[in-house]
């Protein structure tokens, strides 16, 4: 995080594999550390990407990346399941199942997460509806290679594909780790979004003082 005397503040995100891409969680994150802005609503440019952060009550929201080439797309391979696709600073592949807990995810996920019809792969994730509004979500993701707990991305594009085809433009998703995040967007004729906020807890885990080695190597880019 770099913390500029005036204008947006600009975030960078890495994944465990030391690539680099556009994580809304670890932005959300990014208002519990020391130092955060205290404002209710804050500008940001994420791993490139303009969102807002805002503080809604305990929770921390996120506006998603909008514009110009973010929304949904056709599913780009055949899959046994109803599929949708999106792109929000990331791929989202998403699932429609019986039940998520029924699903062998590192089976089904690795295929499609490498499949050659998205070059540079995508995250993959497995939905069950359980209520109008309502539905349990997997994820499994790019560069960590395995499922995590909440894929936030995943979990806005799964959302706004369950508004195309269930018509109801709120959601709450409750995720692999057992915390539920909140999911209002509105959607155009062509799949583009507008508005799609992205909210739930954030806990500070811990304070991880980095190697001055890696500080220097950063300010140096």
């Amino acid at each position: 995080m770099q913390r500029p005397e005036s204008g947006r503040w600009i975030l960078e995100h890495w994944d465990t594999d030391g690539s680099k891409s556009f994580c809304s969680n670890g932005s959300r994150a990014a208002l519990a550390i020391p130092g955060a802005p205290v404002e209710p609503l804050v500008e940001v440019i994420s791993s490139g990407e303009r969102i807002l952060l805002r503080r809604d009550g305990k929770d921390i929201g996120i506006r998603m990346p909008e514009g110009e080439g973010f929304g949904l797309r056709d599913v780009p391979m055949a899959t046994a399941e109803p599929a949708g696709f999106g792109w929000i600073g990331n791929p989202q592949l998403v699932l429609r199942v019986p039940s998520v807990a029924a699903v062998d995810l590192p089976t089904l996920a690795p295929p499609l997460r490498h499949h050659p019809a998205v070059p540079d792969g995508t995250n993959v994730n497995v939905i069950e509806v359980i209520a109008p509004g309502e539905a349990r979500i997997r994820s499994w993701e790019r560069g960590v290679e395995g499922e995590t707990l909440c894929c936030g991305t995943g979990s806005a594009v799964a959302a706004a594909w369950l508004m195309r085809t269930e018509g109801v433009s709120s959601w709450r998703l409750h995720t692999a780790g057992g915390e539920t995040v909140k999911v209002e967007l509105a959607l155009d004729a062509n799949g583009e979004w507008r508005d799609l906020w992205l909210s739930g807890p954030v806990r500070r885990l811990g304070i991880v003082h980095p190697d001055p080695s890696l500080l220097l190597e950063l300010r140096g880019r």
